[in-house]
């Protein structure tokens, strides 16, 4: 018979456990270990780390969070200026879990990538002081400061000649040939845009031009031809942390499309779940917008237009998500002509990049659309020649794509070390 125990025992026990499951609660934080400062960058293609590593050696480098001390996310986002500004978050992890804050910079559009990764390195140098403070690596620290120029002045927005406007200019082309073909392309764009807090205004256009010559025999070649231009206008009102109110304008001709010229202009209204602010970390959008479509067209379509104007509306929803974890992103787009109720789109995408467990990531890309509004296809079949080089878009029901993979890696948790012999430190571009 299994041995009883009394009530007194038990309560003991229940006690005994509670006090001990508090104590383990309220215990302090591990102390901070004996060597360097372990720090994880969680920055994707905005960093050069092995100048990181150069810089600033008085920290250890871990390929893993779970490893990490401090953890460091940077996330980036253009400014009105054409520019990009950073945010930089430290995470404390282990010992130093609890102890975060954020800095940030911005980069001038006309920044060198050396100037920017300097300008980088000495904020991270500035955020990592409160962990390296507390380490054995305190009494490695040297703490200057810069001259206090009071003679300098700052930037006054309302003495800029340009008034918050940027402009920008492209050109280029190429030339490709091999014994039986040969193409060239040229390609351009413009753009202007003035970003304040209270509104964005921005106008570009861009165009291409292909030409390619297949020789099929002695006798027969085929050419395909490709024109495109486009032109998009954004005027946006911030109303709210959440609201903002805009007036979209495009035009589009394309061969590809079969648009001699289309136009569309849509008033429209967005609202965001987070506040604009945090942006760089997260967002989840919902816009709505109505539009008014003139189009002319190439050729004549399979409904017998050459040209018709149409109403529409949009609603899409899109997220995006840069969090320790990982990354996310998601649009969820529905479009439907209100002249022709029946002619309508939904298409979604979705991606992924989570870390699952240490040195273990997994990716996903999809997307998924269905097409009920190609009435710009037109009439006639395209020849065999225009199927192979996608001259002409085809008629289709629904489009669809998945992109998947793992990575794993495992060995040694460091990363501190930067040997670029035989071509190991990165590309070089020669000018």
């Amino acid at each position: 018979m299994a041995h009883m125990r009394s009530p007194i025992a038990v309560v003991c026990l229940i006690l005994s456990v509670c006090v001990s499951g508090t104590a383990a609660a309220q215990q302090p934080p591990l102390p901070p270990r004996p060597d360097a400062i372990r720090v994880f960058i969680d920055c994707n293609y905005y960093c050069e780390e092995d100048y990181l590593r150069r810089e600033i050696p008085i920290v250890d480098y871990m390929r893993d969070r779970k490893d990490a001390d401090v953890h460091l996310l940077v996330t980036t986002q253009s400014t009105g200026g054409g520019g990009t500004e950073y945010t930089l978050k430290f995470i404390g992890l282990g010992p130093y879990a609890g102890v975060e804050h954020t800095l940030k910079f911005s980069a001038l559009q006309t920044a060198t990538a050396d100037e920017t990764r300097k300008q980088m390195a000495e904020v991270i140098k500035r955020g990592l002081i409160r962990y390296i403070a507390d380490s054995p690596q305190a009494a490695r620290l040297e703490i200057t400061f810069g001259s206090d120029d009071k003679t300098a002045t700052k930037a006054d927005p309302k003495k800029d000649p340009w008034n918050l406007w940027v402009f920008r200019t492209n050109f280029g082309g190429s030339f490709r040939g091999e014994r039986s073909n040969k193409g060239r392309s040229i390609r351009g764009s413009a753009s202007a845009n003035r970003t304040t807090d209270a509104w964005k205004i921005s106008f570009s256009s861009s165009t291409y031009y292909s030409e390619d010559t297949y020789e099929l025999s002695e006798d027969e070649t085929f050419t395909s031809v490709s024109r495109d231009f486009d032109a998009n206008s954004t005027v946006v009102k911030s109303l709210t942390p959440h609201w903002s109110a805009g007036l979209l304008g495009s035009a589009t001709s394309s061969t590809y499309y079969n648009y001699r010229m289309r136009t569309r202009i849509a008033p429209g209204v967005e609202y965001n779940f987070f506040p604009y602010s945090q942006s760089t970390r997260r967002m989840l959008t919902v816009q709505y917008t109505v539009g008014l479509d003139n189009i002319n067209y190439h050729e004549v379509t399979i409904f017998d237009k050459t040209k018709e104007t149409l109403t529409d509306h949009r609603l899409g929803t899109t997220l995006s998500l840069r969090q320790p974890w990982g990354t996310a992103s998601g649009q969820v787009a529905f479009s439907q002509y209100l002249t022709h109720p029946d002619k309508y789109s939904i298409s979604a995408y979705g991606s992924t990049n989570v870390r699952l467990f240490k040195g273990f990531s997994f990716n996903v890309y999809t997307s998924l659309a269905r097409t009920r509004d190609q009435i710009y296809l037109p009439r006639g079949a395209a020849t065999t020649e225009e199927i192979l080089v996608r001259q002409h878009q085809l008629a289709t029901g629904y489009r669809y794509s998945v992109n998947f993979g793992i990575s794993y890696s495992f060995g040694s948790i460091f990363n501190n070390i930067v040997n670029p012999r035989f071509g190991g430190g990165g590309d070089i571009f020669f000018f």
